[in-house]
């Protein structure tokens, strides 16, 4: 989790110690189009996972996107 977090931060630009496994992404003050795809695209490089927009629009909070990760790999 923690380098998912990591990676997380990176695609945000976004500080690593303010993210919270509990936090809802969408909530971050840097959450927007770009960072859809932003993390979008993170996940698929690092995890080779394409999550379907009807998928991740399901997905709230850091957990349950690490979560779906798990569970696609």
């Amino acid at each position: 989790m923690e380098n998912f977090i990591s990676l997380i931060s990176e695609a945000l630009e976004k500080n690593s110690e303010q993210i919270d496994k509990k936090d809802e992404f969408r909530n971050y003050e840097e959450w927007d189009s770009l960072a859809v795809l932003s993390l979008i695209a993170m996940i698929k490089q690092n995890y080779n996972i394409t999550i379907p927009r009807k998928d991740f629009d399901e997905l709230n909070t850091v957990s349950d996107l690490f979560e779906y990760i798990q569970a696609h790999r």
